[in-house]
C-alpha cells in the first residue's frame, strides 16, 4: 500500500477547546453591545435571540454551513429588532463581528498541539477541515497547513463528504493515502471512514466510544499522534 501523504485535521476541541474560545468571544461582544448597542442586551432575550436564528435558518437556509455570515446576520436581525434601522444595523453588526471573530481566534492550545503539527508537517502534507470559522492563515497555522477547507467553502458540514473530497481532490491523492484526525466520532471519524480514509480519534478526555465506525487509532494525548499515524502505515 501507498505510505501516508497527507495529514488532515479538526480544528475546534482537537487543537483547542473551542468552547472556552466561543463563551470569551460572546462575553465580550456582549460588552460592547451594551456600550453601542444598550438597548439590545436590555430587551433581548437568549430565547428571543434562539428565535431570530430559527428564523434566519428558514429564511436564509444557505447560510447554515457559514457560522460568520449567520452570526453577523442575527447581530444586524437582533438590532434592528430594538428599534435601529436597517442600515445603522449592518453597520454596527459588522463592527460586533469583527470583535467577536477576532477574540475567537484568541485560541489556548492543548499540550503538544504545536509540536505534533511542527513534526508532522516535515513528513507529510498537512491540511485543516473543519465545521467552524477558525482561519489557520490567522492563527499562523499557515505555516504548518498548506491548504483549509471549511464547511462554509464546501457547502456542507462533517459528516457530510464533500469536505473530505475536496481535500482528496486538492491534493490529487488516493482515499488511502489520507488520515483524518479530529474528536467527534460522528463529524470526523465516520465522516471520514465512509470514503475509506483511515482515522485517529482524539480522546482528550477518556469518553467512551460511541456505535458507528471504530477509528483505527485512538490517542489520549496529541503528542502521540506521530507514533499512531507510523503505526497505521506499517499496518498496511
Amino acid at each position: 500500500m501507498p505510505r501516508i501523504e497527507v495529514v488532515t485535521f479538526d480544528l475546534d476541541n482537537t487543537l483547542w477547546n473551542v468552547d472556552e474560545v466561543i463563551r470569551n468571544a460572546e462575553r465580550v461582544t456582549r460588552t460592547w453591545f451594551d456600550a453601542n448597542v444598550p438597548e439590545l442586551n436590555a430587551t433581548l432575550t437568549p430565547d428571543d435571540f434562539i428565535e431570530l436564528r430559527r428564523q434566519i435558518v428558514v429564511a436564509r437556509p444557505d447560510l447554515i454551513h457559514n457560522l460568520s455570515l449567520l452570526r453577523q446576520e442575527l447581530f444586524a436581525r437582533a438590532i434592528m429588532a430594538v428599534g435601529r434601522s436597517e442600515a445603522e444595523a449592518h453597520r454596527l453588526a459588522g463592527e460586533a463581528f469583527a470583535l467577536f471573530l477576532a477574540e475567537r481566534h484568541k485560541v489556548s492550545y492543548f499540550d503538544g498541539a504545536l509540536a505534533v503539527l511542527e513534526t508532522l508537517a516535515g513528513r507529510h502534507r498537512l491540511g485543516a477541515l473543519t465545521n467552524g470559522n477558525a482561519d489557520v492563515t490567522r492563527l499562523g497555522l499557515d505555516r504548518f497547513f498548506s491548504f483549509a477547507f471549511c464547511a462554509a467553502d464546501v457547502g456542507a458540514a462533517k459528516p457530510a463528504p464533500q469536505i473530505f473530497r475536496a481535500a482528496l481532490n486538492h491534493t490529487g491523492v488516493a482515499a488511502s493515502q489520507m488520515i483524518h484526525i479530529g474528536d467527534n466520532p460522528v463529524d470526523d471519524i465516520q465522516g471520514a471512514a465512509e470514503l475509506g480514509i483511515a482515522t485517529i480519534w482524539v480522546n482528550l478526555n477518556d469518553a467512551a466510544y460511541p456505535a458507528g465506525p471504530v477509528a483505527n487509532s485512538v490517542v489520549q494525548q496529541l503528542a502521540a499522534i506521530p507514533r499512531a499515524i507510523q503505526t497505521i502505515e506499517a499496518a498496511r
